[in-house]
């Protein structure tokens, strides 16, 4: 098996590589007959990161916890065949992004009833998405002082390239559809929500003096509407199995060494994460909204968050779970969660930037006065503009935090908190996730549209989507 075909092409060349294979189609039967005995869909998708959680570490016991997991053949073969089932699934899920965001908000428009304010809920969603930034980057710097990140960590060198940086000008005017097939292709978010308005604004009044002219163009949007979310429910009823080989590969790629060296930074992190899901939750609090009813329902996109490190790959989800179960307005739903998609996140470009700069600060042994303080707030929250929700968006969140206060010559000192980017970007997915939610559940309280009574009900959403039942 040493040959060619084995080791390059077929990548199946070590006899464990076969064995991890073997358990994660035996993970894949259990998970099955979960689903034939109807267990509802939260369950499974908890019972599937804890399999896919013993599965990376039983992978890293077979390699002896190797401090370079990846540099041995089994390693490397097993995780390029679990990343067939995980990241197939979440390109199956980023397939429908652009039609989803396109057609919903289209969808809305023209079925909105006379007197709908859109500047309204454009401006409420601005406030509740800035101001939550905000709070994101005063938690992060507050958190990262605690801990006293980087502190007694000697420079070093590292292979990590700082990335070129827009000016606030040219990273508006990059939002702005200037060419919406180019949007598409860059998965520029907020541009298609921008394009997706005005093409829906334009049918709406047209509609008003070419009813007949414009009504097959009503019946196709609402058909293609239907449709797009009945293919985005039917690869969400696997997400259970994506999770298992998604949580594995994290797992089993990063040695224990590499993530022992930046712990501090890690833990960290993780705090922070949870002390603004704290806030979050306090927020839907202050609005009315029962936080545990908000967990119970919203479980699922946390977990495909976790485990999936795509907040672009989550957006199908998360605005079929804000409308289906939560009772969030449809135009509300995919307006904020599109716009949270690639500004505003919370996670990687709110609290992660700012622990990085209490991390680089301590390593250059720099004083964290008031000053800086007030410049990483603004920094950070400017840069969160922008920032596409895609894996690999922490160069990108560090390059502008850096930048922005004048430590772009110590980007190589963050080389080792790169190396374990996996590990804590699940905690900053799953925070950017839950922050796209929250904001559209206030936008809407805001906005008086969010129907409590569908909120309320523990059974909304079930039957319809068969998210939490087959």
């Amino acid at each position: 098996m040493n040959s060619v075909f084995f080791k390059e092409f077929l990548m199946l060349s070590d006899f464990k590589t076969l064995l991890c294979i073997g358990l994660l189609v035996v993970l894949f039967v259990v998970m099955n007959r979960l689903q034939k005995k109807k267990v509802n869909f939260s369950k499974r998708m908890i019972v599937g990161t804890v399999l896919g959680l013993v599965l990376g570490l039983v992978i890293q016991a077979i390699s002896g916890f190797s401090d370079n997991p990846m540099d041995i053949t089994f390693v490397a073969e097993t995780t390029k065949w679990y990343s067939l089932i995980g990241n197939g699934f979440i390109d199956l899920i980023r397939m429908l992004v652009i039609p989803l965001v396109m057609v919903s908000i289209v969808h809305v428009i023209i079925n909105m009833k006379e007197g709908a304010n859109i500047g309204q809920l454009t401006k409420n969603s601005i406030i509740v998405t800035m101001t939550m930034v905000v709070i994101a980057v005063i938690v992060g710097l507050g958190v990262g002082m605690l801990f006293n990140v980087g502190s007694g960590m000697a420079i070093a060198g590292g292979s990590a390239e700082i990335k070129e940086v827009n000016n606030v000008v040219d990273t508006l005017r990059g939002l702005l559809p200037a060419n919406p097939v180019k949007a598409m292709v860059d998965v520029n978010i907020i541009a298609l929500v921008i394009f997706s308005v005005f093409f829906g604004m334009g049918a709406k009044r047209m509609s008003k003096k070419y009813y007949d002219t414009v009504k097959p163009f009503f019946d196709l949007t609402n058909a293609l509407h239907k449709i797009i979310m009945s293919v985005a429910m039917t690869i969400i009823k696997y997400m259970p199995y994506a999770v298992i080989a998604l949580l594995a590969n994290t797992i089993a790629q990063r040695g224990l060494t590499s993530i022992l060296e930046v712990g501090i930074f890690i833990v960290a992190l993780y705090v922070a994460v949870a002390i603004m899901f704290v806030i979050q939750l306090i927020a839907l609090a202050i609005f009315g909204v029962n936080p545990i009813i908000y967990i119970k329902k919203a479980l699922p996109v946390m977990i495909l968050a976790f485990t999936s490190r795509s907040s672009v790959g989550c957006l199908p989800l998360t605005i079929e779970t804000l409308t289906e179960k939560l009772g969030v307005n449809d135009g509300t739903a995919s307006f904020v969660a599109g716009f949270g998609t690639t500004a505003g996140m919370q996670g990687c470009a709110g609290v992660f930037p700012a622990l990085l700069l209490i991390f680089v600060a301590n390593v250059n042994g720099m004083p964290i006065d008031v000053t800086f303080i007030a410049m990483s707030i603004i920094v950070v929250a400017l840069g969160s503009l922008g920032i596409a929700g895609i894996p690999g968006t922490a160069t990108m969140a560090a390059s502008v935090a850096l930048s922005g206060v004048g430590l772009a010559s110590s980007f190589p000192v963050v080389s080792p908190v790169l190396a374990i980017d996996p590990i804590v970007d699940m905690g900053r997915t799953l925070l950017n996730v839950t922050g796209s939610m929250v904001n559209a559940i206030v936008v809407d309280r805001t906005l008086g549209q969010m129907n409590m009574e569908h909120f309320k009900d523990m059974k909304a959403g079930v039957t319809k989507s068969g998210m939490m039942e087959e």
